[in-house]
């Protein structure tokens, strides 16, 4: 069980990432959007919005960092592991607070105006249930650690490790078997959020307008006026004889 989930299942959740984000860039390439509400409620959105966008942006560059970098180079750099793990807990406690936030005023406006709950998706409780379960792992796997109810356990010496692996194919299971429970728990609530993003309307973080910085020019003609007043007037259609 822990070589499936550990050392396959990261594996195949990257493959239904990867294979859903091109067919939907292939058949649905309109659908990619957030299926914005804004028209129906904007109070709301305006606050849980960049709460849970900005928030969730320092999410995940704090995961970047404390999965990918390896402890000898923070090491080298001379911070040691109480001012990384210090540094580490207060900003990632205050980026995932914001994105909880953001995320919960926007599920609490979802579910309560109207408008906006009839335009639901069905697979947007789906994405919901487990994107707050990731967070709220997350953060809890923060506060574990912390407060020391994990027993000294240091990810950077686990998970991380067991991460770095994986983009060599050879993943070393044993370190996530090792992993308290709320780091498991949370790193497989990520993963299956990762194959949903491209069947939920998280596929719109792929989406970028970026052919409009390389579309032509649009010109503009200005019209003489007589000649708009010399033309006859015209229906819209014609008849066919």
């Amino acid at each position: 069980m822990d070589l499936f989930l550990w050392g396959v299942l990261p594996y195949v959740s990257v493959a239904l990432l990867i294979a859903g984000t091109v067919w939907r860039a292939r058949f649905d390439a309109f659908g990619r959007t957030s299926h914005s509400s804004q028209l129906h409620e904007s109070r709301l959105l305006r606050i849980g919005s960049p709460l849970f966008h900005f928030g969730m942006l320092f999410v995940v560059l704090g995961h970047v960092v404390g999965l990918l970098v390896p402890k000898s180079w923070t090491d080298a750099a001379g911070l040691d592991d109480h001012a990384y793990h210090l540094l580490a807990v207060t900003t990632g406690a205050a980026a995932g607070v914001a994105a909880a936030a953001g995320i919960a005023i926007l599920v609490y406006r979802r579910f309560t105006v109207p408008a906006v709950r009839r335009s639901t998706l069905r697979g947007d409780h789906l994405m919901y249930t487990f994107l707050l379960g990731a967070m709220a792992l997350g953060l809890t796997a923060t506060v574990l650690n912390s407060t020391g109810m994990t027993d000294g356990y240091d990810y950077r010496d686990g998970v991380s490790l067991w991460f770095r692996s994986l983009f060599t194919f050879t993943p070393d299971h044993h370190l996530m078997a090792a992993a308290p429970l709320a780091f498991k728990a949370h790193v497989l609530f990520g993963f299956t959020l990762f194959a949903l993003i491209p069947y939920s309307r998280l596929v719109h973080m792929f989406s970028a307008p970026l052919k409009y910085l390389f579309r032509p020019y649009v010109v503009y003609r200005r019209r003489d006026p007589q000649q708009l007043a010399d033309r006859p007037d015209r229906r819209g259609w014609e008849r066919v004889s």
